[in-house]
């Protein structure tokens, strides 16, 4: 989590490219490429892990248009096995709202003993699907998978045992779920609404 422009996206850009995956999203079996806008932080990464994950995806809030419009034109092309689409719930993703089309990959396509890695997921979703998330979310990390997720939703910061790592421009570090920016302002907002709006929408005349 953190500020716009604190590098959130760059981040996990790199990381996901550094793991292999598209850096406009998708698998690893994805290579389109709309426009190469990606930065070369991952030429300086240095990946640890444990194990090797047998699932994946890299989920980008942007650039998922240019995932769905892939998905159509790969299962343009003869294929011997099922319409990829069906890997996906079976229905155009252009087809779909935005949240509709990211709930439908989560709960179709990701399988478990995974990695994904989502870059600010809740864009598309309402309050009550960002919760419809989480609990997708978990049932996957029983199933032996690990999100990493950037986000500026106190929902889904809101995972239990999740690791909170906020950037700022000065470092980069671990904080507790209710010590963060995005719980207090939004708890404090939701808490007294008319103050905050009296502070906000204040006339600088007055």
């Amino acid at each position: 989590m953190g500020e716009n422009g604190t590098g959130k996206s760059t981040l996990l850009e790199a990381l996901a490219v550094s793991l292999g995956f598209n850096p406009e999203g998708g698998t690893r079996n994805f290579n389109f490429s709309t426009r190469a806008t990606h930065s070369e932080l991952h030429e300086h990464l240095r990946i640890a892990r444990t194990g090797y994950p047998k699932d994946g995806f890299f989920l980008r809030a942007e650039s998922f248009y240019n995932v769905a419009t892939n998905i159509e034109q790969l299962d343009e092309e003869p294929s011997f096995g099922p319409a990829l689409i069906e890997s996906y719930g079976g229905v155009s993703l252009h087809k779909q709202s935005h949240g509709e089309s990211f709930l439908a990959l989560v709960q179709n396509r990701f399988g478990g003993r995974g990695l994904y890695i989502l870059d600010e997921p809740e864009a598309a979703l309402s309050p009550s699907r960002q919760m419809t998330l989480l609990a997708e979310m978990h049932a996957l990390v029983n199933k032996d998978s690990q999100f990493i997720v950037s986000t500026h939703s106190p929902i889904l910061l809101a995972y239990p045992g999740a690791q909170v790592i906020e950037l700022t421009p000065e470092n980069i570090k671990t904080v507790p779920y209710k010590e963060t920016e995005h719980f207090k302002l939004t708890k404090q907002f939701l808490g007294e609404p008319e103050r905050m709006l009296k502070y906000l929408l204040a006339d600088e005349n007055t």
